[in-house]
């Protein structure tokens, strides 16, 4: 494990928003030495979505930042992912292993609200203040140095503003590309979070079931305890009731594999989720300024790329860095950061949407053709790629 050291400098730092990315480009820079702080619209922090793998790059990053040891306390370890058609035929396996020792790390299935906890912990240990209700305005130029301003009238002056305020209503993402539309992308996923007293899991492989025009996946915890997403096709955005999730869900998945009906049926009901879901075109520009995006305001990916979390991580470290080996040269720093993570990140927006396009596919003689592809692929030439495409670039 990494041991972790503050080091000092004077450079302010001003982060917009507490989510992953926000959280642990915090604790990055405050390891480094900058003088952080964050503010957040909510009144909280928020957990909103039900858990997310730690691929062994963002295990990488959580060891530089001092976390693993704690993550590896509550979360799973993954071992294989498990394909199969929605009448329950294997459609292929991909063995994790291969990519765990390709890369050095563990795979961890952690809940999303742990990995909060653990975050804000670290913030708390480590002293970074965060200003809950700030809902930024807009920002304040003044000789090409920006000051962000707030509902409240308070205008907040720093060397450096970074923008982590998510996908879905960036004020950052729009200051800096003129537009912040995220793209919806014609999918709704419903995700929850099950745990029984008696084992439902009989190993930790992830299970991915594909249909035609739907999916649903589960991911273990531990034998007893883990979180899942069911997605269906849907034009159009609707309005949303709480109250229907479970009966949306049991009714959508009704002649699927009977272990999917359980996992529906024994999921609390006010621990489901809808959420109708969008990604954002690649940037070419993430900065302005003194203004740099991270995290989904800058690369919004898709659930189905598996790397919306891991790509934070990895935002928060290599930023760090770069402004740490160019604090006198802002717009060095940022094209420094940029040029390592553009490439790696459109990539993944782009495969993202590659297989949710085929996931999400309602032509039944393409599902069929999809199936049997993936029935003759290699699991480990799929792993072996996967690896590789998520060590580019690796801190």
């Amino acid at each position: 494990m990494h041991e972790t050291r503050i080091k000092e400098n004077k450079v302010n730092i001003l982060i917009i928003g507490a989510g992953i990315a926000g959280l642990s480009a915090a604790i990055s820079l405050k390891l480094q030495g900058f003088n952080v702080e964050i503010v957040e619209r909510s009144s909280s922090l928020t957990d909103i979505g039900a858990g997310i793998v730690s691929w062994p790059n963002a295990s990488n990053i959580l060891d530089k930042l001092g976390l693993l040891e704690e993550v590896l306390n509550v979360a799973g370890k993954v071992t294989s992912m498990k394909r199969f058609s929605s009448e329950g035929e294997a459609l292929g396996t991909i063995d994790i292993t291969t990519i765990n020792e390709m890369m050095s790390y563990p795979s961890l299935s952690i809940l999303r609200y742990d990995l909060m906890r653990i975050l804000n912990n670290k913030i708390n240990e480590i002293k970074i203040p965060i200003h809950f209700d700030h809902n930024l305005l807009s920002f304040v130029s003044n000789n090409n140095l920006v000051s962000a301003k707030f509902s409240n009238k308070k205008i907040i002056k720093a060397d450096v503003i970074i923008g982590a305020d998510g996908r879905m209503n960036s004020l950052s993402r729009e200051y800096v590309k003129g537009d912040n539309t995220p793209k919806y992308q014609g999918f709704i996923n419903w995700v929850g979070i099950i745990k029984s007293k008696n084992d439902i899991f009989s190993d930790l492989s992830v299970c991915d079931y594909w249909g035609i025009g739907k999916r649903f996946g589960i991911v273990p915890l531990s034998k007893n305890h883990g979180y899942w997403a069911g997605g269906i096709t849907a034009k159009n955005i609707e309005r949303k009731n709480p109250s229907l999730y479970k009966n949306e869900l049991l009714h959508a998945f009704k002649d699927w594999p009977s272990n999917i009906q359980d996992i529906i049926q024994n999921t609390k009901d006010s621990i489901i989720n809808k959420i109708y879901v969008h990604d954002h075109d690649p940037l070419s520009i993430w900065h302005k300024n003194n203004v740099i995006l991270i995290g989904d305001c800058a690369h919004a990916a898709l659930p189905t790329s598996g790397q919306g979390a891991c790509q934070a991580l990895e935002d928060a470290w290599h930023l760090a860095n770069c402004l740490k080996e160019n604090q006198n040269n802002l717009s060095q720093a940022f094209e420094s950061f940029t040029k390592i993570r553009i490439k790696k990140t459109s990539n993944i927006i782009m495969g993202g949407r590659a297989l949710a396009f085929s996931i999400f596919n309602e032509d039944k003689e393409f599902c069929l053709k999809r199936n049997i592809g993936a029935q003759n692929m290699k699991g480990h030439k799929q792993a072996s790629a996967m690896a590789n495409l998520w060590l580019e670039n690796l801190a």
